[in-house]
């Protein structure tokens, strides 16, 4: 159970972590009743070193199987446990597949979601004939041959503010607006490896899955670049599915104006 302190410590604190986790085993990050979820883990964990029951904020909500390096979660504590002590403290009591890896002191009113000015994600295509045991958590398996190129062509459209409802699934989420501003968007091969990177404002639910399931078809030969086109231009709900697989997308990193240390009081 968390340390006890004393009302004179009780100085409330805003303190921003640095998550890194491996998706697989957990229903998204937000919480969800009865099933497992990173939200979940971190509040349990948060609780067992400080005793306090805290709500904790993310800056990207993962889906479910989706991965993470960088995730940016945020909570205010009353806790008297020494600031170098919430890594190694966490870390005791998270599962082994999710871990802080840093820890900021922020600014009360700091807000993680909207202060946020893009979210960048990976996700990784195994082009192979032969499966890979040890990529298989981490990639969607793609065995014949991709036009990179043409994938890459039809990816250089998404670039720019644009309304991608086509590319978002309709979860019964009531969204203000379904336009969003791209700021990259490409492939990369690395021997049997083809990864694409894409950098955003924000993103759509699943949006990042739906346009990968729509490009690999592009690759494949089974849609041009000008259908690629004409489904982002009809702006219909889920019209770019089926989305790729969840386990081959990780959340890289969360870009705010300054860094956080920079940004705000204190760099644990």
């Amino acid at each position: 159970m968390g340390e006890n302190f004393s009302p004179a410590d009780r100085e409330i604190r805003r303190l921003v972590l640095i998550v890194e986790y491996k998706g697989s085993n957990y229903f998204g990050f937000q919480l969800q009743a009865k099933l497992p979820t990173i939200q979940g883990e971190l509040e349990r964990a948060l609780y067992r070193l400080t005793g306090e029951k805290l709500r904790v904020a993310s800056a990207s909500r993962t889906d479910t199987g989706v991965h993470a390096v960088g995730q940016v979660v945020s909570f205010k504590t009353h806790s008297a446990v020494a600031p170098d002590k919430f890594i190694s403290g966490l870390n005791y009591y998270l599962p082994i597949d999710i871990a802080v890896k840093r820890v900021y002191r922020v600014e009360d009113s700091f807000n993680i979601r909207s202060k946020a000015v893009s979210r960048e994600y990976k996700y990784y295509i195994l082009n192979s004939r032969v499966r890979s045991p040890l990529w298989e958590d981490y990639s969607f398996m793609v065995s014949g041959e991709l036009d990179i190129e043409a994938m890459n062509s039809a990816a250089a459209q998404l670039v720019g503010e644009h309304d991608f409802a086509s590319f978002a699934s309709n979860l019964g989420v009531k969204l203000k607006s379904t336009v969003r501003r791209i700021y990259n968007a490409c492939f990369e091969r690395d021997g049997e490896m083809v990864i694409f990177g894409i950098k955003a404002s924000s993103f759509l639910p699943h949006q990042v899955r739906n346009t990968i399931g729509a490009l690999i078809r592009v690759g494949q030969g089974k849609m041009t670049g000008e259908e690629f086109h004409s489904i982002m231009l009809a702006r219909k709900l889920g019209l770019a599915g089926p989305a790729a697989p969840a386990r081959g997308l990780c959340l890289m990193k969360v870009n705010y104006n300054k860094s956080l240390g920079e940004e705000n009081s204190e760099n644990i």
